[in-house]
């Protein structure tokens, strides 16, 4: 319990000051704050791949999916090798579904839904540890103008 609340505090306070970078995702919501350092998968081929073959993530890490347009998702853990949690944001950054502790190996489909257009994926377990739930928010550059959480102007 001392070790989550922690991460959660390092987390807020990192986020409180930090501005929005292509490889930093915020999650705002009730529970506070909490900053991944994230790989962007923005295109086919990085997205196919996704985290498959990763033996190891820190806690702070994850991969963010940026689609092009709004579309509905759904993914599965082949080749992946570690628990994941899920989370799946419509266009604006609000977090639509939330699949936590996805089975390394299985290849059952983890629907998230319609008009998904970004997705985030983090360690299993991660999401319920720290208060992340449906209705909170992603913030990153990729959302645009539209985002629920603007990043900061500069």
């Amino acid at each position: 319990m001392i070790r989550t609340a922690c991460i959660v505090y390092f987390a807020s306070m990192t986020a409180s000051w930090a501005t929005c970078a292509e490889d930093v995702t915020t999650v705002r919501g009730d529970f506070g704050q909490a900053r991944f350092t994230v790989d962007v998968a923005d295109d086919a081929a990085e997205r196919g791949q996704g985290l498959m073959f990763v033996e190891h993530m820190p806690t702070l890490q994850g991969m963010l999916f940026v689609y092009e347009q709004p579309q509905r998702a759904s993914f599965w853990m082949r080749n992946t090798l570690i628990p994941l949690d899920i989370l799946f944001a419509d266009e604006t950054g609000k977090i639509i579904t939330l699949h936590e502790n996805a089975i390394p190996l299985d290849e059952t489909p983890i629907p998230g839904g319609d008009n998904v257009s970004h997705v985030l994926e983090i360690n299993g377990g991660l999401s319920a540890r720290l208060g992340i739930k449906v209705g909170d928010t992603l913030q990153h550059p990729s959302f645009g103008k539209n985002a629920a959480d603007p990043c900061p102007i500069p």
